[in-house]
């Protein structure tokens, strides 16, 4: 073999090697990408596809690989349009609101853009589908409705609250010098325990609602996310003696005191894990955990945080689907007795911990609340 055809041969060698680590770096970065990533070519036939968008769709890359996007994605008819738009036109198309994604049963709101691919001759060779999950904007949208909507009850609630405490102040003190005038066997003295009764829960009510429209302001201070949990998880395993109820913690020890208002935690885990007791009865498994989210997102501007995630589930019989959108609301309470303002305190105490607060039922399977604290020390 001549030297010329041995150094054409070794320049071609050492370019196909330079052309595979240039591949093999344009793979990884593609793949470390946050968002879903689909290329597909200007036969339709899926030529990249990365984890992230594997996740997000529920098809494997392997599937992915080689398939015709059109077959693969028939049920997605917006990404399918959207792609085939792209194709036709060589324009780009975002859509952010309204394109969801079903797959392995559940569904998932995601914000897609589709690219022209094209190269440098401006031959159109493809399209390059990106993927956002924006469920979490999405829960976070829906969590500051349902804060703006309790302000303006608890503004409202507030008023009707100072109205009627002084009337009922009058009623309950006319009520109890009634008292007084009655033979201690007189039958009328029943009548006087049930107005009195009736007016101290009646101003139990004002005394939450006014606590509902005017917070105190917090006292923040490091605060031990488990050592309150555990305090209140002591105390309810003695209120709970006689019943055949399993509680269960799963800390994570390496989650650090957090900056909170100690007194209006213990409240809120307090009414949670008290909520989860009454719905399972005399027997079951009440689950309290916790963990850090390190990538979380509280707005779509914001960068991103970390927040730890306190999770109260329990076995019991669930929550309609037609109740849960509404337990949040005001005097909206499916237990015989109740006020309907604890779960709605719940929420005033996150958000005004800048957190967020969710709950997830599956009737006869049981509940959970998730807590979301941002981690600041």
């Amino acid at each position: 073999m001549s030297p010329n055809i041995r150094g054409t041969l070794q320049s071609e060698m050492q370019s196909e090697q330079q052309q595979k680590k240039r591949d093999d770096y344009y793979a990884t970065v593609i793949d470390s990408v946050g968002d879903g990533v689909i290329v597909v070519g200007s036969n339709g036939v899926i030529t990249l596809c990365n984890p992230a968008a594997e996740e997000i769709t529920g098809v494997s890359q392997r599937q992915a690989q080689g398939a015709e996007f059109e077959s693969l994605f028939s049920l997605e008819t917006t990404l399918v349009e959207m792609l085939a738009k792209t194709m036709r036109t060589g324009i780009t198309i975002s859509d952010h609101e309204n394109v969801v994604v079903r797959s392995t049963g559940r569904v998932t709101p995601v914000a897609v853009t589709c690219y022209p691919l094209v190269e440098g001759n401006g031959e159109n060779i493809g399209a390059i589908l990106t993927l956002k999950d924006i469920t979490y904007i999405r829960e976070l949208e829906a969590a500051v409705r349902q804060a703006d909507r309790l302000s303006t009850l608890g503004t409202l609630a507030a008023g009707l609250a100072h109205e009627v405490k002084n009337p009922l102040g009058g009623i309950k003190g006319a009520a109890q010098l009634l008292e007084r005038e009655f033979e201690p066997q007189s039958e009328m003295l029943e009548y006087t325990k049930v107005m009195i009764r009736e007016t101290e829960r009646i101003d139990h009510i004002i005394r939450e609602l006014l606590e509902l429209a005017s917070p105190r302001a917090l006292r923040l201070a490091p605060v031990n996310l488990h050592r309150i949990l555990g305090d209140i998880l002591l105390l309810q395993k003695q209120a709970a003696a006689g019943r055949e109820i399993a509680f269960i913690p799963h800390f994570d020890p390496s989650i650090p005191d957090i900056m909170a208002d100690e007194e209006m935690l213990t409240r809120l885990f307090l009414n949670l894990i008290c909520n989860a007791l009454d719905a399972m009865g005399d027997d079951g498994r009440l689950t309290v955990s916790s963990r850090v989210l390190s990538d979380y997102r509280m707005t779509q501007n914001q960068r991103n945080s970390r927040m730890v995630a306190i999770e109260v589930r329990d076995d019991g019989p669930g929550i309609p689907a037609e109740d849960l959108e509404n337990i949040w609301t005001p005097f909206f309470s499916t237990k015989s007795g109740g006020t309907g303002l604890g779960l709605t305190i719940c929420h005033k105490i996150v958000s005004e911990h800048r957190g967020m607060i969710k709950a997830e039922s599956n009737p006869g399977h049981g509940t959970k609340f998730t807590v979301l604290l941002p981690l600041v020390r």
